[in-house]
């Protein structure tokens, strides 16, 4: 927003969500309203009470995007293996990238091409694997690297603060606290048992993290089609509360994004995406490969929720949810492997037909009434106006 308006450069500003669909809150703020205090996720209200003379700027999500596919062009010169992580982030795997130099001269090159070409400053961490690049990327700000090494990563980062760690959120925090785990190194002389009898199954995946075990791979960017994915989010005007009302959202955006890909006739999807963003505005991003591609939304809301339900640790109540699908199959051949085929041909039939006689109706509803918010205005506004196609 300071590029665009370069008078706002020496003030203390904000940018924010708009106070009428529920995003009155700070999305981000610059270094000046930081050091009074001013953090992500306060109210607005809350902000100005820290500082009066903030300026508040509304989020302009088509104006971050363009900058961010300029950001990302310049990525993919150096690499076709990039994994973005929200609007701002990205991972890039430069492993087999080494024409261009190290890890640190390639992020060196990105950082100054970056403030060169476009006029924007980025962080960067450099490391082994995606958790401490990470983490190395929020050690210094703004416009500077950090290196995270093998060698070096219990020395640079075991002596941070347990919350430092990507997925620590404060209802996790306060459960390592009890335990006496304050930093990330205390996470990683922790007694496995110990973690998954307060944290379940996540507090052994953060016990790994925390020892740098991590081999989560970068996601290639380049996919087989023309139309890569099909997506869609939505906000909901109280937070999610349960596995249930998560259920039913993911439902009704399994219906949306099934209806686009049947109607742009992409075949089957192999690959399931799904993005939640809590009430503090923490996100994740995950993904799974399907055993067999399908276009059935309820298999599509099924895999959904246990993808969310194995990867989400419920620290806060949800507050936006998306569904995206990809690498689509455009052979019906597979399914004649599975047991029931013929049962499986005569749904995706019928999934289909009711998928085109959505796409030609637009206001036409269909849903399964066993999969259902009890609270009906919960789906005011439930769909983004602009479908996600890549």
């Amino acid at each position: 927003e300071i590029l665009l308006n370069p008078s706002l450069k020496d003030k203390y500003v904000a940018v924010c969500g708009s106070v009428e669909e529920r995003h009155g809150i700070v999305l981000a703020k610059n270094e000046k309203a930081k050091k009074l205090g001013i953090k992500t996720g306060m109210t607005i209200w809350e902000a100005k009470n820290l500082c009066p003379e903030l300026i508040t700027v509304e989020a302009n999500m088509d104006n971050y995007l363009n900058y961010s596919n300029k950001v990302r062009k310049i990525y993919s010169d150096y690499t076709d293996k990039i994994e973005p992580f929200g609007v701002d982030e990205s991972w890039l795997d430069v492993t087999h990238s080494k024409m261009f130099g190290t890890g640190m001269e390639i992020a060196e090159k990105i950082r100054n091409r970056v403030k060169n070409e476009i006029g924007l400053t980025v962080s960067i961490g450099v490391s082994f694997n995606k958790i401490f690049a990470k983490i190395g990327s929020d050690m210094k700000k703004p416009d500077a690297i950090t290196e995270i090494s093998v060698e070096n990563f219990k020395k640079k980062i075991w002596g941070l603060s347990v919350n430092q760690l990507l997925y620590v959120g404060r209802s996790t925090e306060n459960k390592l606290k009890k335990l006496n785990v304050n930093t990330i190194g205390d996470l990683a002389s922790t007694d496995s048992a110990i973690l998954k009898k307060e944290l379940g199954k996540w507090g052994e995946v953060l016990l790994r993290y925390a020892k740098g075990d991590d081999d989560s791979p970068v996601i290639n960017a380049e996919t087989e089609s023309v139309i890569k994915s099909v997506g869609n989010s939505m906000t909901t005007y109280k937070d999610l509360e349960n596995i249930d009302e998560v259920k039913s959202a993911f439902y009704y955006l399994a219906d949306s994004v099934i209806t686009r890909v049947v109607s742009h006739n992409l075949g089957k999807p192999r690959t399931l995406s799904i993005y939640v963003r809590d009430n503090q505005l923490n996100s994740i991003n995950r993904q799974t490969s399907l055993q067999k591609p399908t276009i059935l939304i309820s298999e599509i809301c099924q895999l959904a929720t246990e993808l969310f339900a194995t990867n989400y640790a419920w620290e806060n109540n949800v507050r936006t949810i998306g569904l995206s699908l990809s690498h689509f199959d455009v052979s019906d051949e597979q399914t004649e492997l599975f047991e029931n085929a013929e049962e499986i041909l005569k749904k995706e039939k019928a999934e289909k037909c009711m998928a085109l006689i959505k796409s030609k109706y637009s206001d036409i509803s269909l849903i399964n009434k066993g999969v259902a918010f009890s609270d009906k205005k919960i789906l005011t506004k439930k769909l983004s106006d602009k479908p996600i196609f890549k």
